[in-house]
């Protein structure tokens, strides 16, 4: 749920970087979410919090009844009266140099109404005017949305002590969407990671997703979509269920942090331009359905107080490319997300991973494989979390503890899943190579691609109990980090204000001058990665190899056919700008054509 003053916000970044990221941005209206993937972080920063603050504090143990989702909304209720405490005082400070509210309003857009108002109490010199002004302006502000992220994939059955399987409303994701369900935010869940029909069904079962009969919904359904056929898809099948989803989250496949979910190579570009025209098909064609099913379920509404959200994120590092998708695209808001971990007042991120993340080139930036979900996944080279691993590795002892088992998706050795960066599954998986006869080359190609995994777990939360003093003896303490390629042409450590102001062109935070435009880049990306998978396999091609290769440099070359129109109306960037655009597309057209197949 994006926040009517601000045109940008901030999405999940790994598992602990953001998980409390609405306590630092959210009373300046700035919107951002919080990855309900770990709910044993969630306790120990809920205790961290409330002994800061001077809370009171129950502890949930992870042996209680259904604790993962009264976890979850514990600490989500927290973070909720904390950000309106936050607010309050904003909304009650006094508009002087430096305060709270002050701060609020010069950090908004200088297009933004408020703003404009703003910058009218400023220069009036009529106190009666400054007052009711101030007052207006108090009346009006909101605070960010607190967003949450499930990863819709990561939906594990669990056991009892006895290691009977648990019903199914008590998998990792369910339990998740449960604990924000009954909890007392009134914002938006986002799904990633693709659709998991048994979780979208199971939305069904809580009465915030339902509007009341002035169509207000307290929370807000948000999925993160690869192009508009996977839209209109799970657009419906939640619509007949009477479930409406507000916000159509496009993401670049491989210009982003975290877990790439690659495309067959269709661009950001010619996706966003599909949703442009095709957005009233998309809202009347599902508006239909949803009203049929809302008077199945004797549901009266308004139906036109249903509205969609076309937002948009990776890749964006600068404000002239975000003017452009809000303008050409239409789309409501677009996500910042990796140039936000050099802005440790916002981020999670602890001295020594930040002066590496800050030191950070093109070359030190890579598409890994050491997921244990098997998804390509961004990478910082020799970070923490890897230099760990190596070194087990290297003693002989591959893999890791696995003490919160969220990443458990093998069943090659067991019918109960294992993490595959887990000692149980590494010592499964090399006993079977070495029985399997294999030669010594091949042996270790495949014993390097085992160990490569690294716990995501424990690397992704370590940073935010660091940089929060949070002791935690059984736990590794080494970090791991997933920030997108963009973060190269960064490298200043700075303010969330400083960072704000370069969103919207006020100062420029860029460091390396050549930085290519947010489409040339992923485009870069996807040849990059069209050539790796050519190269993986030998000529001639089996027909599937053949067949996907075909259809990757068919959608990459009609993409560049479509940048190639879109150039001229990239009018917030200078003529050379364009120009060097269009001699990159063209250098990359010609790379393609001369590709045999």
């Amino acid at each position: 749920m994006i926040n009517s003053g601000h045109k940008f916000h901030i999405p999940v970044l790994g598992v602990g970087f953001s998980v409390d990221s609405p306590v630092k941005v959210s009373r300046y209206g700035i919107s951002s979410a919080i990855s309900l993937v770990d709910d044993t972080l969630m306790e120990k920063l809920r205790k961290y919090y409330s002994a800061k603050l001077n809370r009171p504090y129950e502890p949930i143990s992870s042996k209680d009844y259904d604790s993962r989702a009264s976890r979850i909304t514990a600490y989500l209720n927290m973070i909720n009266r904390i950000v309106k405490d936050q607010f309050e005082a904003l909304k009650n400070s006094a508009f002087s140099k430096g305060s709270e509210i002050s701060k609020y309003f010069e950090m908004l857009p200088d297009f933004s109404a408020l703003k404009m108002k703003y910058n009218e109490m400023l220069s009036s010199s009529d106190e009666c005017v400054i007052k009711k002004l101030q007052s207006w302006l108090r009346e009006n502000i909101r605070p960010g949305s607190i967003d949450v992220n499930i990863m819709s994939k990561l939906d594990n059955g669990n056991y009892d002590s006895t290691g009977n399987a648990l019903p199914q409303e008590f998998n990792d994701a369910h339990a998740a969407l449960r604990g924000f369900a009954l909890s007392d935010l009134e914002s938006s869940i986002i799904f990633s990671a693709g659709m998991n029909p048994r979780l979208y069904s199971y939305l069904e079962n809580f009465k915030d997703f339902y509007p009341d009969t002035k169509g207000h919904l307290r929370k807000k359904i948000a999925v993160k979509v690869s192009d508009f056929r996977s839209a209109l898809i799970q657009g419906k099948f939640l619509a007949k269920k009477g479930l409406w989803i507000s916000e159509y989250r496009i993401e670049s496949g491989l210009n982003c942090g975290g877990h790439a979910f690659a495309s067959d190579g269709q661009l950001m570009g010619p996706i966003l331009g599909e949703f442009k025209d095709k957005r009233n098909e998309l809202y009347n064609s599902i508006l239909e359905i949803y009203l049929k099913a809302l008077e199945r379920k004797n549901i009266a509404i308004n139906p036109s107080a249903f509205t969609i959200d076309i937002t948009v994120q990776g890749g964006v590092g600068k404000a002239a490319e975000q003017d452009f998708l809000l303008r050409y695209f239409n789309v409501r808001s677009v996500g910042w997300g990796s140039p936000f971990l050099l802005v440790p007042e916002v981020m999670n991120v602890d001295e020594n991973t930040l002066r590496k993340l800050s030191a950070a080139g093109e070359k030190d930036l890579y598409l890994s494989g050491i997921s244990p979900l098997g998804v390509p996944f961004n990478n910082l080279r020799n970070n923490d979390k890897d230099l760990e691993k190596m070194e087990r590795a290297q003693k002989g002892k591959p893999g890791s503890p696995c003490f919160k088992r969220f990443l458990e998706s093998s069943r090659e050795f067991s019918e109960r899943p294992l993490c595959t960066a887990s000692i149980a599954f590494l010592n499964k998986k090399l006993k079977s190579l070495k029985e399997s006869g294999i030669c010594e080359k091949e042996y270790n190609k495949e014993f390097n691609k085992a160990a490569e995994k690294a716990c995501l777990c424990e690397g992704l939360s370590a940073s935010a109990l660091i940089v929060n003093g949070i002791e935690t003896p059984k736990q590794s303490q080494a970090v791991a980090v997933c920030p997108g390629p963009n973060l190269a042409y960064f490298s200043k450590i700075t303010g969330l204000k400083e960072m704000v102001d370069h969103i919207y062109g006020r100062i420029n935070l860029i460091t390396n001058s050549g930085r290519p435009n947010m489409f040339i880049k992923e485009l870069s990306l996807y040849i990059d990665y069209f050539f790796r998978k050519a190269a993986e396999s030998l000529k001639p091609y089996p027909a599937q190899t053949e067949a996907f290769l075909k259809t990757f440099r068919t959608n990459l070359l009609e993409g560049i056919k479509y940048y190639k129109a879109m150039v001229p109306n990239i009018t917030e960037e200078t003529e050379k700008v364009r120009q060097r655009i269009e001699q990159e597309l063209a250098a990359f057209e010609e790379k393609l054509l001369a590709f045999g197949l």
